[in-house]
């Protein structure tokens, strides 16, 4: 959501492109910390203590099936979304696209099978899942229905849509740091709730990046392709 024909564009586009860059890097961050934690046990058949690992442990194919696919989309749409790229690299970028729609699709079905048959946060995390993985995985069809029909401006905002979710992943996390600073901070606890903070912070990082995404669509509604 790097590209504006809007006069907002100037004001906003490097904030945002910032705040982009930040979740990616905590997106990047926790895969290496899962890839990490997890394959030690999957390679030797242990159990890890960690109850959060269990599930990427004890269900490989689905947790990585999911990760892995979804950091290639993540890491690519960028680019996707970038007017000099698209100029100067159009038939990568066409190609790129259908491998990153591929791979998008992949990970949002994995991400609802693990959120639904495997939750960690209960149920509020199940519900979020439902909610934001369909969203996402519907964004993207929308979209490749879009440019299959030639409609370019289309295309580009619902991709920007599929975008603006999946970077929510990022922003869970950094509700769940600020979760357990508040707790750390403001009591005495030695067990923290972490199960029931996790799903509402999938509801809250999701939702505020779906918002935000609709916030940019809006200020710039003269999207050309």
């Amino acid at each position: 959501m790097t590209e504006s024909a809007g006069p907002a564009a100037p004001r906003y586009l490097r904030p945002l492109t910032a705040g982009v860059g930040v979740l990616l890097l905590v997106i990047v961050g926790f895969a290496v910390v899962r890839v990490v934690t997890d394959w030690p046990h999957i390679l030797d058949g242990t159990v890890p203590a960690d109850d959060f690992a269990k599930r990427y442990v004890a269900h490989p194919w689905f947790g990585y099936l999911h990760i892995v696919p979804g950091l290639v989309y993540l890491l690519g749409a960028p680019l996707q979304l970038s007017r000099r790229f698209r100029t100067r690299h159009y038939l990568l970028h066409r190609r790129l696209g259908r491998v990153l729609v591929g791979c998008g699709v992949l990970s949002g079905l994995l991400a609802l099978v693990m959120g639904v048959l495997y939750p960690w946060g209960h149920a509020t995390e199940s519900a979020a899942t439902v909610v934001f993985g369909t969203w996402f995985v519907g964004c993207l069809l929308r979209a490749l229905w879009a440019i299959r029909h030639d409609d370019v401006p289309i295309h580009r905002r619902w991709m920007i849509r599929a975008f603006a979710a999946a970077t929510g992943i990022g922003t869970i996390r950094l509700w769940v740091g600020i979760f357990t600073a508040i707790v750390l901070a403001t009591t005495d606890v030695e067990t923290f709730p972490e199960r029931v903070t996790f799903g509402i912070a999938f509801w809250l990082g999701l939702s505020i990046n779906v918002a935000v995404g609709e916030w940019w669509l809006r200020r710039t509604p003269d999207l050309d392709g």
